[in-house]
């Protein structure tokens, strides 16, 4: 008998739903995660009474009845909602893409207006898109993109837009009404508390040891458990034997200032290709600027964000779905399906860009799958 039926490798989003889910069908698992925190990369820290999301923020957002009657068992939300800011060298738009932003980028005051203009515009590809540049021009004009779209997404990617493939945008959002909520999902907000405390809630009595290099020491931890579910991601289990996978990490610099508002929104992107980072978060916003007791902060945490291309050592971020990532992910799925008593979920297990709902909706399919 093996002490553990399960070892779960990675104590993130999909690890802690995974044991969190078998623990209560009265199975008994280990956690393991190789950094020395819980949550994965929605860790969030607590600096002068700010919940910093120091991988990056991360807004909860799901139409998934299921996923939002879930995570409620957890932790209660806040009402917040994403309301970033563009700023082209210092000329500030809302996004997304709204009559709002149309208002400021043209001075017009109705939806025909912006929808002659938009039209107008588009006929400029009338082709069929070839690189990521006409892709878009061809979906939000040659305005919009020059000043929204072009510079970000050259700093996002580490290269030009008419060097990048058109279907990395397939749509941009255009809604021609006056809404600056980002996401248009019906439950939405940031967990009371921060989301560390979320994760620990799932873990609650469940076996987590941190600071443990799985594939260092592989052998050993697999003969703990029955089954494995793999987290991390699914080139490092295989050791690279077919290659690495392409990822885009991100690079944070993160301070505190003396002063209670740096730029009174949570998320502000630098669209232009000059300014080195991409964006500016101001971390108190997503609780309103107030701490844990509902008290007024008086100072504040920004990170400003840059991105990079991944090598070993980095983090990885973003899977590059491109159609050459895509065939050798095919290959490592291949290795991965034939294993038997390995599970490979999550972001980097399956080589996949998932949202938090996702994550978790993904989690629970699997439980149910595995024990049935």
């Amino acid at each position: 008998m093996k002490e553990f039926n399960y070892l779960i490798v990675g104590a993130g989003l999909y690890g802690a739903v995974f044991a969190e889910r078998i623990t209560k069908m009265g199975k008994k698992c280990l956690v393991i995660d190789k950094r020395q925190h819980i949550a994965g990369n929605i860790y969030t820290e607590v600096v002068e009474g700010i919940h910093v999301h120091q991988y990056g923020p991360h807004i909860f957002h799901t139409a998934n009845e299921e996923v939002w009657q879930y995570v409620q068992r957890f932790a209660k939300f806040n009402h917040f909602r994403y309301e970033p800011i563009a700023n082209f060298h210092g000329e500030l738009y809302n996004l997304p893409f709204n009559m709002n932003t149309f208002r400021q980028m043209w001075g017009i005051q109705t939806p025909n207006q912006a929808m002659e203009i938009l039209n107008r515009q588009r006929r400029e590809i009338p082709n069929e898109p070839t690189n990521l540049e006409e892709q878009a021009i061809s979906l939000v004009g040659r305005d919009i993109y020059e000043k929204l779209v072009k510079g970000y997404t050259e700093k996002q990617w580490g290269r030009d837009c008419r060097e990048l493939p058109a279907f990395i945008i397939r749509r941009l959002p255009v809604r021609l009404r006056f809404d600056n909520n980002y996401f248009e999902h019906p439950y939405q907000g940031i967990p009371v508390g921060g989301y560390t405390k979320m994760v620990a809630n799932m873990l609650d009595g469940v076996e987590v040891r941190l600071g443990i290099d799985y594939l260092a020491n592989k052998a050993e931890l697999d003969g703990l458990a029955e089954q494995v579910i793999y987290t991390g991601p699914i080139d490092a289990y295989f050791g690279y034997c077919l290659g690495p996978l392409e990822y885009r990490s991100v690079r944070f610099e993160t301070e505190t200032l003396n002063q209670a508002n740096y730029q009174g929104v949570a998320g502000m992107n630098y669209t232009d290709r000059e300014t080195p980072y991409t964006r500016i978060i101001e971390h108190k916003w997503f609780q309103f600027g107030k701490d844990d007791e509902g008290n007024d902060i008086p100072k504040t945490v920004i990170s400003r964000e840059y991105s990079s291309e991944w090598k070993p050592g980095d983090e990885p971020y973003y899977p590059v779905n491109d159609e050459k990532n895509g065939a050798l992910y095919a290959q490592y799925r291949a290795l991965a399906d034939a294993e038997q008593k390995v599970v490979f979920g999550g972001r980097l297990g399956e080589y996949k860009y998932y949202d938090m709902d996702q994550v978790i909706a993904a989690a629970l399919k699997r439980v149910e799958e595995w024990l049935h």
